[in-house]
Formats: C-alpha cells, structure tokens, sequence
C-alpha cells in the first residue's frame, strides 16, 4: 500500500501551443519546482547574514545560507523578545525584515518564532506590574504581526505553555502573567491579538511538552475556541531517538483533535547523545560537543526514518529542523553541515528524500490532441516543450486546458 498516496495528485492536462491549437504529440518535461510540504529549518543565519558588514562573514553565511536553499523551502526567524527588542523601543526590525524578504524572494515560507516565551523575554518588562506587562505583551504581538504580515504567514504564537506558570529557575514578566491570568486565558488572549493582526496566519502553540499535560491544555483551549491554526510539536532528541514506538504513540495522541501537526524543532545528534540523567536539556553545558564519523552515519539513518514517518502521516504538514549547522544550541553536533560548511551524511540522506524519491521529475509525450496525464508530488511545476513553457500548480487533482507561452 502507498502511504504517500495523500502527499500526490493526478494533473490531466490538455496542452495549447502559444496560438491556441494543440500541442498534440510533443515531448514534455515535467519538472516539480517546490513543494507544498513545509520542509523547514532555523534560518537565523540569514538575519546575521543581513546584519554584519564583515564581507568575509557575510560570504561565509552566503555560502551556508545557499546549502540551506538546496534542500529547505520554509525558514524559522528569531523572534525572542529579549533579543528582538533587547532595550524597548530598538528592535531588530531592519535586520530580519530583510531576511525575511530575502526567504520569501527564494520562495520560502517563513515563520516567526515566539510572540509569547518566559525564556529569552525582555528583560525591561520586569519593571512593570502584571497589568502593564500583558498590555505590552499584546501590544508587542499586534505589532510585529502587522509589521510582518505578506511576508511572514506563520508565527509560533506561544512557546512552552505547559511550564510557563511553574517556571522556577529565574523570575521573568511572561511567567509572572501566566502565574496570574491561568495558561488558558493568556493564550486565549495572545492568539486573539495575532489573529486580529493577521486573520490569514497560521497560528501555532508550540511545546517540548509530548504528555497529557499538553493534551489536556489543548483540550481546554479548545474549548475555549483559541484559533490553533496548527499543534507543534518539538523534538530535541539530544539524549537519543525517539524511536518507532514514541513518534508513533506522539503522532497518534495528538492526532486526535483533527488540526495540522507541525515537529517544530527537530534534533538528532551526530556525536556522543547527552547522559539520559539531565532533566533540562539547558544544564548539559560541555566546552566542545564533536560530531564523529559514528554519530554522523547514525544521525543520516535516524533523519531518514523520522522524516518518512512524519511525511508518510496526512496530518503532518510540516518538519522544522532547529540547527542547520554544527555548534548551535549547547554546541550540539545537531546540524546538516559542519561548522566549516562542509556537508554530512545527513546532508544528503536528506536530499536524497525531498529533491530524489519525493519529488516528481518526468518526460512525457502527449497523444494528438496535446492531452497527457501524470501523477506527482503536491506542489508547483514546470511543464517544457519546444513550442513553450508554463506554470502549474498541484494541490489536488486538476482536469485542466493550459496553454503554453
């Protein structure tokens, strides 16, 4: 049984040479050009790349960024408070407006991430009362979802609601409102603000929570009609692969509200995996984490299989992996390329997936009345004869006339 049978579409196609006759019996290439699956990553290195004037650096993160392309076509943009908007008032709109405009150019799709987080927020809020503090924190999401809107459609709206209120290892403003308003209604209250700004966005909770406690409060803010646009689902596997048994048992529990599913931040190491006793990932601080040869043939196969799952389930919509290259958060040897750039086995074990077996490239020939059918991956095409080109868009099975220019 083909389980990718909902990630592809029939196209059954009359084709029209430029002057309106058919293009009967002409060879044609059919070639996917993207996809409509989010295949994601962080793309942060696409703000620092528009921020620093050093032209060596930049034609290093130009180098990195342009790997980057080759395989994803949906990039995740910092929006942490605290780094955003690190004094209130100076933000760091110049810099990652332009990354974004230079993702979309490219044809991704970009996401903001987080509107809403107790870690990473801005430190100048705690002089606020709680009062205070909420009305900035909606004003902050009305803001930047306006700001983006046409260039950024998707926004992790907020990040780690489950621990939010019992946060404990340091005190901070978004934990602070959490403990005083419930989970329930400050994220009723940030998703109103960022569906008001942009009613066509997808609007994403977000967790590292995989348990009840997270089914449970989806449950209750369903209930209490909050726009989910989409369940996230994070995945840092540091201490080891999930395996078959828990994506499966993850993907089935949370399958049960019926919205898209999105593995926001995805981790698979390819060096030695963290001590199974660390609780929070952020205390496992080590002066090197080294990829090894091992590691990297392991974390190849471990992509390979998580991908297929994910893609192979109809309410997967999109994989976000957090590191592109080595060395990001807690030095992990997390990426799809070394530090220097150079690619790993990853690398092309994913590519492998998304631009070989997953995507639809083929020669056909139409009969006499310029008719041919195809079935391909959901996305947009390319169709090519000697008489002209044109454009297609595979969403769903088409029974269409389209003429060549």
């Amino acid at each position: 049984m083909d389980q990718l049978t909902h990630r592809r579409a029939k196209a059954r196609l009359q084709l029209l040479n430029p002057d309106g006759t058919p293009a009967g019996n002409r060879p044609v290439r059919v070639d996917q050009q993207t996809h409509r699956f989010l295949f994601g990553c962080g793309a942060f290195d696409a703000v620092a790349m528009m921020k620093t004037a050093e032209e060596g650096q930049k034609a290093f993160l130009r180098e990195r960024m342009d790997k980057w392309l080759s395989l994803f076509n949906y990039g995740t943009l910092p929006f942490y408070w605290g780094r955003y908007e690190p004094v209130e008032g100076q933000t760091a709109y110049a810099e990652t407006m332009a990354a974004a405009k230079w993702l979309r150019e490219k044809g991704v799709a970009v996401k903001g991430h987080p509107l809403c987080w107790h870690t990473a927020c801005a430190p100048w809020l705690m002089q606020y009362d709680n009062t205070e503090i909420l009305r900035r924190q909606i004003a902050r999401i009305r803001r930047d979802v306006t700001a983006y809107q046409g260039v950024i459609g998707l926004w992790d709206v907020i990040n780690e609601t489950v621990i939010m209120p019992v946060f404990d290892k340091y005190d901070n403003a978004v934990t602070r409102i959490c403990r005083d308003l419930g989970r329930v209604r400050l994220v009723k209250e940030v998703f109103a603000a960022a569906k008001e700004s942009d009613p066509g966005a997808v609007l994403l909770i977000n967790d590292f929570n995989t348990g009840p406690a997270y089914e449970k409060l989806l449950e209750e803010l369903l209930e209490a009609d909050v726009p989910i646009g989409a369940i996230g689902i994070q995945s840092h596997q540091h201490q080891g692969y999930w395996g078959l048994e828990k994506l499966n048992d993850v993907l089935t529990r949370f399958s049960r509200f019926g919205l898209p599913i999105h593995f926001t931040e995805n981790t698979l190491i390819s060096g030695a995996l963290m001590p199974a006793y660390i609780e929070d990932l952020n205390d496992w601080q080590v002066p090197e984490w080294p990829s090894t040869p091992e590691g990297e043939d392991r974390q190849a196969r471990e992509i390979a299989e998580m991908y297929g799952v994910l893609f192979a389930h109809p309410l997967v919509e999109a994989i976000t992996t957090w590191d592109f290259n080595d060395g990001c958060w807690l030095k992990a040897p997390s990426g799809f390329v070394r530090a220097d750039n150079s690619e790993k086995p990853a690398y092309h074990a994913l590519k492998s997936l998304i631009h070989g077996a997953w995507e639809t490239h083929e020669t056909l020939t139409t009969d006499e009345n310029g008719r041919l059918s195809f079935t391909g991956f959901k996305g947009d095409y390319l169709l090519r004869t000697d008489s002209g080109t044109a454009a297609l868009s595979l969403d769903g099975d088409r029974d269409d006339t389209v003429r060549l220019g």
